[in-house]
This record gives C-alpha cells, sequence and structure tokens, in this order.
C-alpha cells in the first residue's frame, strides 16, 4: 500500500496521488511496483526501502548523499486467542530524502494513524527532521504503554497461579517474558541510534529539534529500565512458582505413599490369615474381629506416627 500526504501551512493534512515537494509518502507492505516508483522518482537507493522491509534488520542510521535511512524497532501487539496477546517488534524505516519524507513497514502501527488522524500537535510534512523525532517519541511512549500492560497482565496471571498451577498460566508467564526479551533487545538497540543521531550531522537540528530528541531518549531509557525491571521479577515469579509446583508434586506423592502404607498393614494381615496353614485362633468364632482389630490398630498407629512427622 502506497499513500501520499501532505500539510499546508495550517497543518491540515491532505492526501495526494503525485509525490511532490514536502509530501510524506507512507509505504505499509508494499509491492515491487511501489518500491520502484518510490525509488525512481526520489532518486533513492533500492536497498533503503528493501532493507526497511526485512523482519530481521537491525535497527541503525545510514546516510547515502542527500538521502538518510533511519531503522529503528516498533512495537506491536497481536492477540492469538480472546485472552491473550504477544507482543513483538518490527523494523520501521524513515528516509529523508531530499525533498520528501518516507515511512516503509510491514505492518500497520498505532503510531502512523497518531498523525493521520490529526492528534498530533506541531505536525507538518515538510518538516522532515521534527516529523522523525515525533515517530521515535510516540514509539517510546508506545513501548511504555505496552509494558504497563506486560505488568498487568503479570498481576492478573499471578493472582490466577496463587488459586490452581495450570500450564496455561505458566504458559502466558513465558510469552510475556518473550516480549519483555524482545523489548528489551530492541530499545537497546533503538537508543544507540538516537545517541548516535544527537552526536552526529546527520540531521539538521534547530534548537527545539535538539530538545525533542533528548526528550525522545530520557522516554527511551525509562521504557528500557522499566522493561529490564519486569524482566527479572517475571524471570523471579517463573522460578518461585516452579520451586512451588515442584513442592505440591512432593507434597501429593508424600500423602499418597503414606495412605498406601496405611491401607498395606491391613492388606497384610488378611493375607496372614487368609493362607491354607494353620494359624492361631482360626478355630475362635471371634478370630474375624481379632483380625480385623489387630488391622485397625496397626493403621491407626502407622497413621498417627506419619501425622506426627507431619507426612500428611
Amino acid at each position: 500500500m502506497l499513500k501520499i500526504f501532505h500539510s499546508n501551512e495550517e497543518g491540515i493534512l491532505k492526501e495526494t496521488n503525485q509525490i511532490t515537494n514536502g509530501c510524506w509518502i507512507h509505504l505499509i507492505a508494499p509491492d515491487e511496483q511501489e518500491v520502484a516508483r518510490v525509488t525512481r522518482e526520489l532518486e533513492v537507493p533500492h536497498e533503503f526501502l528493501k532493507d526497511s522491509l526485512d523482519e530481521e534488520e537491525r535497527s541503525r542510521i545510514e546516510k547515502d548523499g542527500e538521502n538518510i535511512l533511519i531503522i529503528v524497532n516498533v512495537p506491536l501487539m497481536s492477540v492469538y486467542d480472546k485472552n491473550h496477546a504477544v507482543y513483538d517488534t518490527i523494523p520501521l524505516g524513515m528516509i529523508i530524502a531530499k525533498n520528501c519524507f518516507v515511512t516503509v513497514c510491514l505492518k500497520d502501527n498505532p503510531i502512523f494513524h497518531t498523525f493521520l488522524d490529526g492528534k498530533m500537535k506541531n505536525f507538518f510534512t515538510y518538516k522532515r527532521t521534527r516529523f522523525s523525532f515525533q515517530i521515535l517519541y510516540l514509539m517510546s511512549t508506545s513501548y511504555l504503554r505496552y509494558l504497563k500492560q506486560i505488568s498487568k497482565k503479570i498481576d492478573l496471571i499471578e493472582q490466577e497461579l496463587h488459586q490452581s498451577m495450570r500450564n496455561k498460566e505458566l504458559f502466558s508467564l513465558l510469552n510475556l517474558q518473550k516480549s519483555l526479551v524482545y523489548f528489551t533487545t530492541s530499545l537497546k538497540s533503538n537508543n544507540i541510534v538516537m545517541q548516535k543521531m544527537l552526536k552526529s550531522n546527520y540531521l539538521k537540528m534547530y534548537e527545539d529539534d535538539q530538545e525533542l530528541l533528548e526528550d525522545v531518549i530520557i522516554e527511551n531509557q525509562q521504557a528500557i529500565e522499566m522493561a529490564e525491571t519486569h524482566t527479572s521479577i517475571l524471570s523471579g515469579m517463573m522460578d518461585a512458582f516452579a520451586s512451588i509446583i515442584s513442592n505440591n508434586v512432593n507434597i501429593v506423592m508424600k500423602f499418597l505413599t503414606s495412605f498406601t502404607i496405611i491401607l498395606s498393614l491391613p492388606t497384610m494381615v488378611a493375607s496372614f490369615y487368609g493362607m491354607n496353614v494353620g494359624i492361631p485362633f482360626q478355630e475362635y468364632k471371634y478370630s474375624f474381629l481379632i483380625a480385623v482389630s489387630i488391622s485397625f490398630m496397626l493403621s491407626s498407629i502407622t497413621a498417627i506416627v506419619f501425622w506426627r512427622k507431619r507426612f500428611f
């Protein structure tokens, strides 16, 4: 999908069909024809667009003549059933061309809709450097928002685990732990790119632009610290619940073993009295009651001993 937008002096965004100076070219999973058109009309390297569409592409900033490529990893949430969400990251490419600004991504993202719906203040498509920093700011706040959602999900799963030890909750924690690893890795690589943008001369920045970039770096650093904190908490929680589950299994096995021993004593007495050999009191009319009494006495004594030793 290829869409072209241009904003006027009042910041009103309008969609057009032609690539003009100061426009925003928005590409979502573009086909070969759309990539070829942008490459031809803007005279940007073909690799700039292709690299941005690679799911495994790392965050980086690169310059080729007057064209600057910025690739960062943005967060994305996908729901695989009604109760579970998986968080991942995908590359987002921003190309600052000579007269235009290009965004390239494999999937649509709520970050773009903030601009398309007119919710971003002081947004102009022709202010390319400011536009890229605004995208980075929304990206950092998206990480923080998703991390808060993950934190709430961890608390809910923890409450469920206190009531029942099922594999379903453990698998949910494992998915969240995987999401946090993705977030931490992407945030750290994004931070390197933004630090490089701040220190290098790739972009022409006014004082307001530099302050915005510094705010973005601070937000990104907060997201890194939050992700690392949640990762540590979740790792400790997984270890704790694994130990609890193992301990519960041991308790159940100990109870079953003790109960089996107690039940085996009457069986042993009954086996002796069921043999086809001479045994004491076999002619006595109350011999059955004697066998039952012996069985009950042995089981009771064993049960009392096990109870005092807290076997069950």
